[in-house]
């Protein structure tokens, strides 16, 4: 809505410019809202929702960490998606183009690139290796139901070989945690463990020792990055249309399993052990910790392709409605894949008579060791377990097209010549061998201990510094009013304006205190890409380095001529647009 103090101005534009239309002509433009939705949807909905939430859930308290959970969300995750959201598709620019609002923060786009990066690298790798138990569950018996095959050693107790069963009781060998990936132990392991550590990954004794590459691994990695690169071989104009069966089968796969879990015995033992509050949690600090933490994971924020997928918005859509709709329908969707894990679950520790906190895990270590476990328990394994690892494709693939998109985005629109924009397609293909070219040491022999690496740290402090940095540049030094200027739909309430700035760096305060072991006992200290981020967050904070604080004509976000956007208004010695 224009004000009477804005006559003259339209769609926020200032008065000297050219009126902002509602489509972009050069750039492009989603085909229509529905393949927006989705492919945020299958960005935020992820492998994080599958198998790092039911865990922290059980873990933090039960149905008592829903409360934190949900205070984050609606204190802290929606406000920033909304703010990131309204600040790409008023920009119309990827994660780097935006900061020509003020250039002095620049390096905050730099850091987006620098997180989705790490991601998309070791994400694809996870990938790969769902397609490679995909692969393999292309038979009648599942190869990790029995002992008996050439890995296997003489400590595997399987719980379907009958030498091991007595009157179908637990078998009294059988080692209590059946999924822990490093188990070193004594113990007796499970057939699913022992398939995984020593025939999938030929896993190493030290992280150095990467020994050799393994080829099946390497082949679904190509076969992974080929599957991306042709889902986005015409950018949003091709994704768009893919994700209409990638971003809505998961929940087909979810509701299928989710029928057949409860149906088994000791799957309601299973849920109430999932949802059961344990009301003290919630006093614990790391209880809260753990929930911004999943909100900012899960939702993406701070990694840069909330704000590419805006950008390809139509000027006029409503972002604020589609940012409820999409946090919501992610966060429903944690709790809901609760539910299909632990019913599983809950029927696996009712078969091996023991508590379901002795067969619960997460990460990997849930996704290929546990719940492939409990699924050879089931009639017609093979059918279950093909149903899962392609669900879980499906939800890796919806992430990954936004990361080599954000990537791809920020290197087009950086450059901004016709030359570029007409090889966009050679773009996305360079950037798509250069993630395979650098995933290939994680398939390695020792390829999964940096993978955990990078999965406990390339997104978790640095997200901190590019959050905080962002909700200030854009609240204070830029002007609060970016988010809603000329942006179609009702304004938002008040407190959304406030949060993103204030109470984001405090939900994530527990995160920035060094010392406490994460779950894989490495110690929560920002590493490598905690610092490279950091570095390139704040390379342009130095004195002298930066531009001064009122920025030259050049910095806006100026039209070319005959462009269909005007640029963003430059802000005023105050900090506020001059438009406003």
């Amino acid at each position: 809505m224009v004000g009477k103090g804005a006559k003259g101005m339209l769609n926020g534009a200032v008065p000297s410019e050219a009126t902002k239309r509602d489509q972009n002509l050069k750039r492009g433009n989603w085909g229509n809202q529905i393949e927006f939705v989705l492919t945020s949807v299958g960005y935020a909905v992820g492998l994080g929702n599958v198998w790092r939430f039911p865990y922290l859930c059980y873990r933090n308290g039960g149905g008592a960490f829903m409360f934190p959970y949900f205070i984050m969300l609606i204190f802290c995750g929606i406000p920033l998606f909304f703010m990131e959201l309204s600040f790409g598709q008023f920009a119309s620019q990827g994660c780097l183009g935006v900061w020509r609002i003020s250039p002095m923060f620049k390096g905050v786009g730099y850091g987006m690139m620098v997180v989705s990066t790490y991601i998309g690298i070791y994400y694809n790798v996870v990938i790969c290796i769902a397609f490679y138990y995909f692969f393999s569950s292309m038979t009648h018996v599942l190869p990790w139901a029995y002992c008996g095959n050439p890995w296997n050693t003489p400590d595997c107790a399987g719980v379907l070989d009958a030498s091991n069963l007595t009157n179908g009781s637990r078998p009294a060998a059988l080692p209590g945690n059946l999924s822990h990936l490093l188990n070193h132990s004594l113990q007796r392991t499970s057939p699913s463990e022992e398939y995984w550590r020593l025939y999938v990954l030929k896993l190493s004794d030290d992280i150095g020792n990467f020994g050799e590459v393994r080829l099946p691994l390497l082949g679904c990695l190509g076969v992974s990055w080929v599957v991306v690169f042709l889902c986005l071989i015409r950018g949003v104009k091709s994704s768009g249309k893919v994700v209409y069966f990638t971003a809505t089968f998961p929940y087909v796969v979810l509701t299928i399993l989710f029928i057949r879990g409860v149906t088994l015995e000791g799957a309601f033992t299973g849920i109430m052990y999932y949802l059961t509050p344990q009301w003290d949690k919630i006093l614990e600090a790391k209880v809260w910790g753990d929930a911004a933490s999943q909100i900012f994971y899960s939702l993406g924020c701070a990694w840069g392709g909330l704000i590419t997928m805006a950008s390809y918005n139509k000027f006029h859509n409503n972002c604020y409605r589609d940012s409820i709709i999409i946090s919501i329908t992610n966060c429903a969707t944690s709790v809901y894949a609760g539910f299909v894990i632990f019913s599983i679950l809950g029927f696996m520790a009712n078969h091996l008579g023991v508590d379901v906190s002795r067969v619960a895990d997460h990460g990997p270590g849930l996704a290929f060791v546990a719940y492939p476990e409990a699924l050879t328990l089931l009639p017609i394994s093979p059918l279950w377990s093909l149903l899962f690892f392609f669900m879980l494709i499906l939800l890796g693939l919806g992430t990954q097209f936004c990361l080599l998109e954000t990537l791809v985005t920020a290197i087009v629109d950086e450059v901004g010549n016709e030359w570029i924009l007409q090889k966009k397609t050679y773009v996305t293909l360079g950037v798509a061998v250069a993630g395979f070219l650098l995933g290939i040491p994680l398939t390695s022999q020792a390829g999964i201990y940096w993978l955990l690496l990078m999965d406990n740290y390339a997104a978790s402090f640095s997200l901190v510094v590019i959050s905080c940095i962002m909700c200030v540049s854009i609240m204070y030094i830029y002007g609060k009013c970016l988010s809603f200027c000329g942006l179609s739909g009702p304004r938002p309430p008040a407190y959304p304006s406030c949060p993103p700035a204030l109470l984001t760096p405090l939900s994530r305060a527990p995160e920035l205190f060094p010392g406490h072991p994460d779950d894989a006992g490495i110690p929560a200290t920002p590493l490598l890409p905690d610092l490279l981020a950091l570095c390139l967050s704040g390379h342009h904070l130095f004195p002298g380095l930066g531009p001064p604080s009122s920025p030259p004509e050049s910095s806006s976000l100026r039209a070319a001529p005959g462009a269909e956007r005007a640029p963003l208004p430059a802000p005023t010695a105050t900090g506020s647009p001059k438009a406003w």
